[in-house]
């Protein structure tokens, strides 16, 4: 199974879908505001991953202490939602897009313009949202920015997703289907380019969907995370022995192939407690424990707190961020 598919499948099962928001198109020198963004979308931290597109002109990035060039047709991400900012030239005026734009709902994504004269910059803002961005195995390695660079798109698969997203802000509503599934191939694409650019020694989940029996392993798992996951089964699928599939795993992931089943079933009961009214015993017994009690002790190891607490917190943020 190609990298790509394995990919896609297990995101698919995550439930991975975007879309543009809004438009900035400022010129001069400016600055966004490092504001608050995605509180005042009414966003969580944790499942929703910033995107910017720069579509027209070029500017700064600034990120985790780092400044970083953004040129026409350069793609940015931000996994784990890590505070940044955007701007052009120095000491310029201070931009806050989120307070420029017209009171939803939009029917069509909307322009926040800000007019300084010269170099005109064109960003289309969006977020993409991940339900496993709070699992700790998938998300390790990964870095809290990914820039995909138009200099290093030599397939040309940049220029062609950013013009299908513009052809579709143009003549479509905002929240499409089709700028859905064409975040959710952008977001594929930049994941891809990421292991490309890795090392042969490098770790983590990216490196280990790279490796086509591994990769198998992670895609059965998120396939069907309820399924009887036993090292026989998981080994069986592979096509390698127990003790390889173990050793491999083990090396790339910092953890047994076995836990890892365990840990993604309490990742999708953690979301189901925040997202559901589901009963604990239920969410529980989908998870894979045979009572409550178990579920609790199990969950209570992992995340530090019992589930009931948990789904209590992660309601009463859902409501604050309405």
């Amino acid at each position: 199974m190609a990298f790509e598919d394995i990919l896609s499948q297990i995101l698919r099962a995550v439930r991975l879908t975007g879309s543009v928001s809004f438009c900035l198109s400022p010129s001069g020198d400016w600055q966004a505001s490092a504001g608050p963004t995605m509180q005042k979308f009414g966003l969580v931290a944790g499942s929703a991953v910033p995107f910017h597109i720069i579509a027209e002109g070029s500017c700064w990035l600034k990120c985790d202490g780092q400044k970083i060039r953004l040129e026409e047709g350069d793609i940015v991400a931000f996994p784990f939602a890590t505070p940044h900012q955007l701007g052009q030239g120095e000491g310029g005026v201070i931009i806050e897009p989120l307070n420029e734009l017209p009171p939803p709902p939009w029917t069509s994504v909307p322009t926040v313009q800000v007019d300084g004269g010269c170099n005109p910059v064109r960003v289309l803002c969006g977020f993409l949202f991940c339900s496993a961005l709070g699992f700790k195995p998938m998300t390790e390695h990964i870095p809290v920015v990914l820039h995909s660079k138009a200099a290093d798109d030599a397939s040309g698969w940049m220029k062609i997703t950013i013009a299908q997203i513009e052809h579709e802000i143009a003549h479509s509503i905002d929240g499409s289907p089709i700028q859905e599934r064409l975040t959710e191939t952008m977001f594929l694409q930049m994941l891809r380019q990421e292991i490309d650019i890795s090392t042969p020694v490098s770790k983590g989940w990216l490196a280990a969907l790279s490796d086509p029996s591994l990769g198998k392993c992670i895609a059965s798992i998120h396939r069907d995370p309820s399924f009887d996951w036993t090292i026989d089964e998981l080994a069986r699928v592979c096509g390698m022995s127990n003790s390889a599939l173990s050793d491999r795993f083990m090396k790339q992931m910092d953890i047994s192939p076995v836990r890892y089943v365990r840990e993604w079933r309490l990742h999708q009961a953690r979301i189901a407690l925040a997202e559901t009214q589901d009963s604990i015993a239920n969410i529980g017994y989908d998870a894979g424990y045979g009572s409550e009690a178990a579920f609790n002790r199990a969950f209570s190891k992992t995340y530090g707190t019992p589930p009931a607490t948990w789904r209590q917190s992660a309601q009463m943020k859902r409501l604050a961020a309405a």
